[in-house]
């Protein structure tokens, strides 16, 4: 923070700035943001070859030898890039994105105006079709606070440029080259969390144009609405959809439910997964190509079955499948491959970061990148981390951050500190991004200060928010646990309860038999306790080692792991142990890490994640 006649003044989202630099101010842009002349207040002064020769003669110097500049023959490649067709066709949107009259860049008809909230950053994107091995230019002017231009997928170096307040209309600019094999990237621009509205124009992106066009090409026009949207089937958890490809070029298609987008797909159907039991949704389909979007097809509306598999389910699933696949990205080395959180494969549904960690403030949650892991992924920044988080996000994947952890001291124990604990997760949400909170406090929970801190923190997120428990198999051996009265106390806000079942030794599963761990009677009678005191399938996970590396003790086989899913969902493949019920709506797998997944080839992931999918 910079103190400032008596205010703090935050240095922005991801610009902790500890060399004693002093960050961008409004007025004071980067060098590449280029030369801005103060005049009067609204004026621009645009530097033109003849004013410059004017400016020269009038200054004395004359015009000798002053040659004008070649005029640019570069097209802009973004579709729509300055709103002026009154709408955001050829980008894909959030919600609270919109175009307006005023106010607009100098000299055009129409702006962006973005309006960001606690869960939403008011993002637009556009694929963009460009060369292997080429340079790009990407520029916009904007207004407002924390206004992010940039560009993913480049094959290189992603880049981007943000303002933390602009005031009037100031330019942002990012170059990069693209990769040996990229033929396509995405460009977007984005506010931040919970900060006002802000506004953005005449956005361009110059370089050779791809084998698709650019957006100021001719040629290819967007795509017509689909039609003929159909539901093709429904269950307690999904929707199915289908529906007629436009005529002309078609590169693939949006899904939105309830006006926001759920997923993308290149063929003419779709099943959206992670719903409400007995709830209505409504649907629509965009097409796009490199030109722009399609208008939106006609809605329709499907209500998803009631659930037949006992209890109620759980909050934060939006957008999350019936079954998920959550791994544990390490910030920190310990002998796994060191990942980029971009490095992470798509495979892994939930992400979770580790760690966040204690403050000297009871109950207060920190997180930054460590510095060792930093250097050891060649100067990994706090920045490339946030564009990394918003790249997960834009492939469908979630990312939360994990708090404790083995080492961790975070203590919930009264009212002071279940409000510190609240207030921080959600200041690193609206800093970071995530998606939601992972707890895996090793020292034990207070079941009811934690409850409040995690309501408190749902209620200032959002229903959207993801909230997964980490505990140890000592913790959920009864209803009376610490961390299994936590689960049934946050039932309508829980996500996901996912117990380690490994580093434990023998224990109790629900008929009362002692069973060993790293065996699937282990897993399928522990996971049965869970299942049948009260919680939901759908909330509830396997926590496993993905190798010998990953733990002191627990790990079975992913095919083992198959098995004991196999077992749990139909009551097949079971071991001597077979559960009293079949839960077909079991949540997922859970493992440590996905770090040492990529150590061993990700053979769990490969071997875990396809068997998931095969689950009702």
């Amino acid at each position: 923070m910079t103190t400032l006649t008596g205010r703090r003044l935050p240095l922005g989202p991801g610009r902790h700035l500890r060399d004693g630099r002093v960050p961008p101010q409004p007025g004071r842009l980067p060098p590449r943001t280029g030369l801005r002349v103060p005049l009067w207040p609204g004026c621009r002064l645009r530097w033109t070859a003849p004013l410059v020769v004017a400016a020269l003669t009038l200054l004395g110097i004359g015009a000798a030898g002053v040659t004008a500049p070649a005029a640019s023959a570069q097209t802009n490649l973004l579709a729509n890039g300055d709103f002026s067709d009154g709408s955001t066709a050829g980008w894909t949107c959030s919600s609270g994105d919109t175009v307006v009259t005023s106010p607009v860049y100098d000299g055009s008809s129409y702006a962006l105006a973005g309006t960001p909230t606690s869960s939403d950053d008011a993002q637009c994107s556009q694929v963009v079709s460009i060369q292997p091995d080429s340079s790009y230019t990407l520029t916009g002017w904007v207004e407002g606070d924390y206004v992010y231009l940039g560009d993913s997928g480049t094959g290189g170096t992603d880049t981007d440029d943000w303002t933390p307040s602009a005031s009037t209309w100031t330019q942002l600019s990012a170059s990069f080259t693209t990769g040996s094999s990229t033929t396509s990237v995405t460009v977007y621009i984005h506010g931040w969390y919970a900060q006002p509205v802000f506004y953005a124009d005449d956005l361009s992106l110059t370089g050779p144009a791809g084998s698709g066009g650019g957006g100021g090409s001719s040629g290819t026009q967007p795509p017509a609405a689909p039609t003929n949207l159909t539901v093709a089937g429904t269950t307690s958890s999904s929707v199915s959809l289908s529906w007629t490809a436009p005529s002309g070029t078609v590169t693939g298609y949006d899904v939105d439910e309830n006006g926001t987008e759920v997923t993308t797909t290149t063929t003419t159907s779709a099943t959206i997964t992670g719903l409400a039991a007995s709830t209505t949704y409504s649907f629509t389909v965009i097409a796009y190509n490199s030109a722009g979007q399609s208008p939106a097809s006609s809605a329709v509306s499907a209500t998803t079955e009631s659930s037949g598999s006992g209890g109620n389910g759980g909050g934060g699933g939006s957008g999350l499948p019936a079954h998920i696949l959550m791994g544990y990205w390490q910030d920190f080395t310990n002998g796994a491959t060191p990942l980029t959180l971009a490095d992470v494969p798509t495979s892994y549904n939930l992400v979770a970061v580790a760690f966040g960690t204690a403050t000297t403030t009871p109950g207060q949650v920190t997180f930054s990148l460590d510095p060792t892991l930093a250097s050891d992924l060649g100067g990994y920044t706090q920045q490339q981390f946030i564009s990394d988080i918003q790249t997960l996000q834009s492939r469908g994947q979630k990312v939360i951050l994990s708090v404790g952890g083995a080492d961790g001291t975070i203590s919930v124990d009264d009212s002071a500190s279940a409000s510190s604990f609240a207030s921080s997760v959600y200041s690193l949400i609206q800093q970071y991004g995530f998606n939601g909170v992972d707890i895996d406090l090793e020292n034990g929970v207070d079941p009811a200060y934690m409850a409040q801190a995690l309501e408190q923190l749902e209620s200032d997120a959002g229903s959207s928010l993801i909230i997964t428990l980490a505990p140890q198999t000592v913790d959920t051996q009864s209803t009376g646990d610490d961390y299994f009265q936590l689960a049934l106390d946050i039932q309508p806000i829980l996500t996901m309860i996912n117990t380690q079942y490994y580093n434990s030794g023998s224990m109790n599963g629900c008929d009362g038999n002692v069973y060993d761990e790293g065996t699937e009677n282990f897993i399928t009678a522990l996971a049965c306790t869970e299942l049948e005191g009260g919680l939901s399938p759908s909330q509830v996970g396997i926590g496993l080692p993905v190798s010998t590396s990953a733990a002191g003790s627990g790990y079975v086989s992913p095919s083992v792991v198959d098995d004991a899913l196999d077992c749990l969902a139909a009551q097949a493949n079971c071991g001597s142990f077979v559960p009293p019920a079949a839960y077909p709506a079991i949540r997922g797998v859970m493992t440590w890490s996905i770090n040492w997944d990529a150590s061993n080839g990700y053979n769990f992931a490969d071997t875990v994640a396809p068997y998931l999918a095969t689950l009702p």
